[in-house]
């Protein structure tokens, strides 16, 4: 054999060996992706856990007037936007190493979409406590409305915690069923306001029932994004996005293929 015969060959042999070597480290650095992806999944899911408890803090905090309350969720904030940027910035290394396959992708977009809603809920909780030391240590509550705040507090706890089981448990009718939860609150975001307008002319008595406007908005947007999450536990299980809601058309359905099938 010539020397160049050999070295042809020495070639070939080593470049055949790189890609039994390839082959079979494929299985494990698949193995280690879908172990990366699950503990970012199970990152985003407890962070709705730290919103539900940010939002009972809120709720707790306006009903009983207690600003000290108030002053943790508003520090506590912190929390909810470091874990947002670890899954944030988790995902983005993860897609750096690997490239994911359809499915995976799906979640990796729906992920990266969830952990912004919960920082939003998070953001809307310190909404609702920064309106509690502005009303002042003994504002002038109005009973009927607090009671329905609390009530919207109560719906918003439910829906978030519903969009959580959705989307862990791939639960596509359980995340449709949110729109039911939603309305609830919608209705009565519309009944405090229906109220503040007839708070009177007392002018503490209505710089108060301004605030609860403000609070009961709070409170509708983070239904709405219990909403947004389960409309993303959807296009995980299904590959397609729907909106179950379209406010610019009410009575129509919005289907659209995403391509991640």
């Amino acid at each position: 054999m010539s020397t160049e015969d050999f070295s042809q060959g020495t070639g070939a042999g080593e470049a055949g060996r790189a890609a039994d070597r390839e082959r079979v480290a494929r299985p494990h650095h698949r193995a280690h992706f879908q172990q990366q992806l699950m503990e970012l999944e199970d990152r985003t899911l407890s962070g709705i856990d730290i919103a539900v408890e940010q939002l009972e803090r809120a709720v707790e905090a306006l009903t009983h007037q207690d600003i000290e309350l108030a002053h943790i969720v508003i520090a506590d904030d912190d929390r909810l936007d470091g874990r947002y940027l670890e899954v944030h910035q988790g995902i983005l290394s993860l897609l750096a190493l690997q490239a994911p396959v359809a499915g995976d992708l799906r979640l990796v977009a729906a992920l990266l979409h969830v952990i912004l809603r919960i920082e939003r809920i998070g953001d809307q909780c310190v909404n609702i406590a920064k309106m509690i030391p502005l009303a002042g240590h003994e504002p002038p509550v109005s009973s009927e409305m607090l009671d329905a705040i609390g009530r919207m507090g109560a719906c918003a706890r439910s829906e978030v915690q519903q969009a959580r089981t959705a989307f862990a448990e791939r639960n596509a009718e359980l995340a449709s069923d949110l729109v039911r939860q939603d309305r609830e609150i919608n209705r009565l975001n519309r009944e405090v306001f229906r109220m503040a307008i007839e708070a009177g002319e007392d002018p503490e008595i209505r710089e108060w029932a301004m605030h609860m406007i403000l609070v009961a908005r709070a409170l509708e947007r983070i239904g709405d994004n219990a909403v947004d999450i389960g409309e993303q536990a959807v296009f995980v299980i299904t590959g397609l996005f729907r909106e179950f809601s379209d406010s610019s058309h009410p009575t129509t359905e919005t289907t659209q293929q995403s391509g991640l099938t």
